[in-house]
């Protein structure tokens, strides 16, 4: 690995993936928030310093005003070695479960990180509209002289958005003597707070 002159760097016309908009500033911003992730993951070239892997970050590099850039180089691939390592450098593997990102991360955090999929539009008021006290909303089980409805989400995604919206929040189970045993997600919502949130 070295550190080299941003312009010694050649970004592959042949790149097969973008990033666009909304996303590509996320990513300028990431790196103007956090530069030393590129001495982590330096971009990585070919012996011709043409782009392998990092291209989109070569270009948000230039774009957050940055002079020189980490670099790893390949120089003994073959050129169809080369073309494998732009594919599966871009191939995304696995999927994430939402239910702990929503639960266990700071959902601003990884908006600014640039996570994509995630429901993150205005969380701040989706999960709280006008700073609604929360505190005694939400019941830890039925009971037979109230009235329910049941709503399912069959997508992570649509259930991490409905949790956002209805501010659905952690509970905490307890036993006899007080102390805590389990956590989960308080799902019984209070029905007119629920239709209060969603007539705002």
């Amino acid at each position: 690995m070295e550190l080299v002159k941003i312009s010694k760097v050649k970004a592959n016309k042949s790149n097969p993936r973008f990033i666009k908009d909304n996303k590509f500033k996320k990513l300028v911003k990431s790196i103007k928030d956090f530069p030393e992730m590129l001495k982590l993951r330096p971009i990585v070239v070919n012996k011709d310093l043409v782009v392998l892997g990092g291209n989109m970050r070569l270009k948000a590099c230039k774009e957050a005003g940055l002079k020189e850039v980490y670099i790893l180089k390949a120089d003994d691939l073959t050129e169809e070695q080369q073309q494998e390592f732009i594919v599966k450098d871009n191939v995304g593997f696995g999927e994430w479960d939402w239910d702990t990102l929503a639960n266990e991360w700071d959902v601003k955090k990884l908006e600014e990180w640039g996570l994509d999929g995630f429901p993150f539009e205005d969380v701040e008021e989706l999960t709280n509209p006008n700073n609604i006290d929360t505190e005694n909303i939400f019941a830890t089980e039925l009971d037979s002289e109230s009235n329910y409805i049941v709503l399912k989400f069959e997508k992570d995604i649509d259930w991490i958005q409905a949790k956002s919206v209805f501010g659905l929040q952690t509970e905490t189970g307890r036993r006899a003597n007080g102390k805590e045993w389990s956590k989960g997600i308080g799902r019984v919502l209070n029905g007119v707070e629920a239709i209060k949130r969603l007539k705002k």
